[in-house]
């Protein structure tokens, strides 16, 4: 299991990943806009170009960052919590969401074989991604 930041950015997280990519000697090793997933018929043309997700690996670390819709505000951070398993993630995600506020159920998705997100009892934003491979 992994806990990475993951950044939210106002329509910047190209450039911005790019910089922190270059800052600290790390590489984008995965990225892809709105307009080159499934649901992009279903976003408005000129958000289509926004990045939905970016990461950045720098030895054994990573940065996570989009340009993220609502109710990811520009300039917040979540914690993205990386189970393993789906069974895990099942867990983490009932754990953490218990006395606070479900925001996208967990559920399979192109990407992952779970991933929900929530706003837990103190007010902190998580993610649960377990990922499928690539």
């Amino acid at each position: 299991m992994q806990l990475v930041a993951y950044l939210n950015f106002p329509g910047t997280a190209r450039e911005a990943m790019d910089f922190y990519a270059a800052a600290l000697g790390g590489k984008v090793t995965q990225r892809f806009t709105y307009g080159e997933s499934p649901m992009a018929e279903q976003m408005p043309e000129a958000a289509r170009a926004n990045v939905m997700h970016s990461q950045v690996e720098i030895g054994g670390a990573l940065i996570m960052g989009a340009d993220g819709p609502p109710p990811h505000e520009a300039g917040s951070t979540t914690v993205n919590i990386m189970p393993d398993t789906p069974e895990q993630a099942e867990r983490l995600f009932r754990a953490l969401s218990a006395g606070g506020e479900v925001t996208m159920p967990l559920e399979e998705t192109f990407w992952a074989h779970r991933f929900g997100a929530l706003t837990d009892q103190f007010g902190k934003r998580w993610m649960v991604n377990c990922l499928k491979p690539m």
